[in-house]
């Protein structure tokens, strides 16, 4: 074996766990392929015999381009969830079968990284994300951190707070009771389908906030309360031909189909007791369609 093909395969080993630190970081699948690629060639271009510790070094060097990556959004404008005219944007969905993650989802998803958690990381400035994802979620030390932002440890510590506060106070713990979790989506899906509007508001929190990413093709759509949720709920419930339980992000939710088996969305839910909190569902066609659907429709 060639000393670039020895590299390589201690490279592929540390693919799983760079494409979970891109994720967190970046919130886009694609986006997240290409900064672990760009790694990739980075660590090709150094002397890997100066590196001691190469899980460390590629996971800072992704934090890096990653940053980078931040950074370009902002000075392009792009605003991450809600503009002034209540564009929504939502990070990508993990969507896996009813039953189980594959080991790959698995690895991508571990500390339970669900959509609403990524939704409150996409809210916070490119360092303070930067700091709490690496520090928080992959034990990283400040003084690494540190290196990559350009400023000291102590000020990376408080960004790192200052981040755990916000996700703290946004995004609390959901329901760790996966089958109560699942029924309560049922009786949402079955409201829904029935038109019985009663029972669609009883499975809804009256504060629920519900977030629709139709991209640059569909209506983007921010609806809050109980009543206005529902009506949109059994609204939508008369296009789709087939609603399917799925997990998303390792959570249940569902994937809804048109004619032809056409996805019409992706919907994640985020429960708390016996009541949906919020419901984000990403309905913009071009991102349905790279994303692997096939497992949720099973023999179909």
């Amino acid at each position: 074996m060639s000393e670039k093909d020895f590299l390589a395969r201690r490279f592929e080993e540390h693919r799983p766990h760079l494409r979970a630190v891109a994720y967190r970081l970046l919130g886009s699948l694609s986006e997240a392929e290409d900064a672990v690629q760009e790694a990739w060639f980075r660590l090709s271009r150094t002397d890997d015999e100066a590196v001691e510790n190469l899980g460390g070094w590629l996971t800072t060097v992704v934090g890096r381009i990653c940053l980078d990556m931040l950074r370009s959004r902002t000075t392009r404008g792009e605003e991450p969830l809600e503009d002034q005219d209540g564009r929504v944007r939502l990070p990508d969905p993990v969507v896996s079968g009813p039953d189980r993650l594959d080991p790959e989802q698995e690895i991508l998803l571990a500390d339970s990284v669900g959509i609403a958690l990524m939704i409150v990381l996409q809210t916070l400035a490119p360092a303070e994300r930067l700091a709490f994802v690496l520090h928080d979620m992959f034990a990283v030390p400040f003084d690494d951190i540190a290196a990559v932002l350009g400023r000291t440890p102590a000020s990376t510590r408080q960004l790192a707070s200052r981040g755990r506060r916000r996700v703290q106070g946004a995004a609390p713990a959901p329901d760790t009771d996966i089958a109560r979790r699942r029924q309560v989506v049922d009786a949402f899906l079955a409201a829904a389908r029935g038109g019985d509007f009663e029972a669609l508001v009883a499975v809804l929190d009256p504060e629920i906030v519900a977030r629709s990413d139709g991209g640059t093709l569909l209506p983007n759509l921010l609806r809050r309360g109980a009543a206005e949720v529902a009506s949109q709920a059994i609204m939508f419930a008369r296009f789709a031909e087939v609603a399917r339980p799925a997990l998303v992000n390792g959570t249940p939710g569902v994937v809804a189909f048109g004619d032809g088996g056409r996805p019409m969305s992706v919907m994640s839910f985020t429960i708390q007791g016996d009541r949906i909190t919020s419901l984000d569902i990403l309905t913009d066609p071009e991102r349905l369609a790279r994303l692997d659907l096939a497992v949720v429709l099973g023999d179909d």
